[in-house]
């Protein structure tokens, strides 16, 4: 697979080095957050409060910037979530004091969460639409879920790193864990650096000046309501919790947790590719639903597994198909609306899908503290089973105008296009 589709400007290169930078530091953190929560004698229910705390400022950031970013230029706002990455990064390792990591992590930009749930989301994605032809959209999304899928997942491979200093020096464990967050502030740093080689203060020779969401509300805010339900299903199951709950169903240490999700991680960003190839296919909602509905059954059944490697076999094999949907999803997002509404729309679909996705984690967090089994994967499943099957029936026949040959009932066209 080349790095790029064909006729596509140079900055998407340097987009997916973004995207994969963020994607290394979210890896690093999200385990480690949960692993010095836990060292500082934190139980489920704090280490939940937490993560909805991160959740929710990640959201409200996000929705900023979708809905009065538009005055700013994408450049600047950038640089400010760069320098947020840095200051959140840097302050979280510092304070062990409950309330002082509740308010980093709400007003930072640190993400427990293997997804990309922050505010750098609709300015990054509106500017790779406006980098490509509309053919090689949904392929250049699937490289860039793909990279942000990889580099997650080395991420929560490299928490051995500081497991095997402890082991092998006077350093304590936590210690060496919380140095993770000074990786987290480097990796802002490279994304600082990075976003002044995009070739325009827009990141994009073709990019039109973003503006609000106008004729395109009633499909984005339909669109925005769905993804909220799979998101709150997700809520249940961020990689902070799935690991708080392999810790407590089957012991696993740190460094374990960590190979598993590398291993999941790189399955799910390996899938992705595929996703450009199948939507060409059977469309971009079929590719959604179609490969997400039996990603979700397989999760709960990992919740009934009597041992690890059971358990781990349904994670494994729910992840071949677990992000199939993203890059498909994000291509209809930014092939239904306008290229003047695409960050708006962005930010529209994702604040709600963020918000969603912080209240699970208090519950989540509760219930392992009263039990063992994978209640949280059970819910998750369930909520985002209902997901796929709403967006099939009100969505299968609403296709975008490049999905032609087909029969079908309606075919969206972009605002603006001609």
């Amino acid at each position: 697979m080349a790095l790029l589709p064909s006729h596509t400007h140079r900055d998407a290169a340097v987009l997916l080095a973004t995207r994969g930078i963020r994607g290394f530091g979210d890896g690093v953190v999200s385990l480690a957050i949960v692993a010095v929560l836990r060292s500082y004698g934190f139980d489920g229910l704090h280490i939940g409060i937490i993560v909805t705390g991160m959740l929710l400022g990640s959201a409200a950031v996000t929705l900023l910037v979708g809905t009065r970013g538009h005055a700013y230029s994408r450049h600047a706002l950038l640089f400010a979530g760069s320098l947020l990455m840095i200051t959140s990064g840097s302050l979280f390792g510092l304070f062990t004091s409950f309330a002082l990591l509740l308010a980093i992590g709400v007003v930072g930009t640190l993400n427990p969460s293997s997804g990309d749930v922050s505010m750098f989301v609709p300015l990054e994605q509106s500017m790779l639409a406006a980098t490509t032809p509309a053919v090689s959209r949904t392929a250049l999304y699937a490289r860039y879920t793909f990279v942000g899928g990889m580099a997650t997942a080395l991420g929560s491979l490299s928490i051995r790193i500081p497991e095997a200093i402890a082991r092998h020096s006077s350093i304590s464990e936590q210690t060496a864990l919380r140095w993770c967050f000074a990786v987290y502030a480097i990796a802002g740093v490279a994304l600082l650096l990075l976003y002044r080689s995009l070739d325009t203060a827009d990141a994009s020779a073709g990019a039109e000046r973003a503006a609000p969401l106008g004729p395109s509300k009633p499909i984005v805010y339909r669109l925005a309501v769905l993804f909220s339900l799979d998101s709150f299903g997700g809520g249940f199951v961020v990689q902070s919790l799935l690991a708080l709950w392999l810790f407590g169903r089957f012991d696993v240490s740190v460094g374990t947790a960590g190979t598993l999700l590398f291993v999941t991680g790189m399955l799910s960003a390996a899938s992705g590719c595929v996703a450009a190839w199948l939507a060409a296919r059977i469309g971009l909602v079929r590719t959604m639903v179609f490969t997400h509905l039996p990603a979700s059954c397989l999760l709960i059944v990992a919740a009934f597994m009597p041992s690890l490697p059971w358990a781990v076999a349904m994670l494994v094999m729910r992840s071949l198909l677990s992000n199939m949907d993203v890059p498909a999803r994000t291509s209809y997002v930014m092939a239904v609306v306008s290229p003047a509404e695409r960050a708006a729309a962005a930010s529209v679909t994702n604040v709600p899908r963020s918000l969603a996705a912080a209240l699970p984690p208090v519950a989540a967090g509760w219930m392992l503290d009263h039990s063992t089994f994978g209640w949280p994967l059970v819910i998750a499943g369930v909520a985002k089973i209902t997901y796929d099957l709403l967006l099939l029936h009100q969505f299968r026949h609403v296709r975008p105008a490049e999905e032609t040959g087909w029969p079908e009932t309606r075919r969206v066209t972009p605002r603006g296009r001609r």
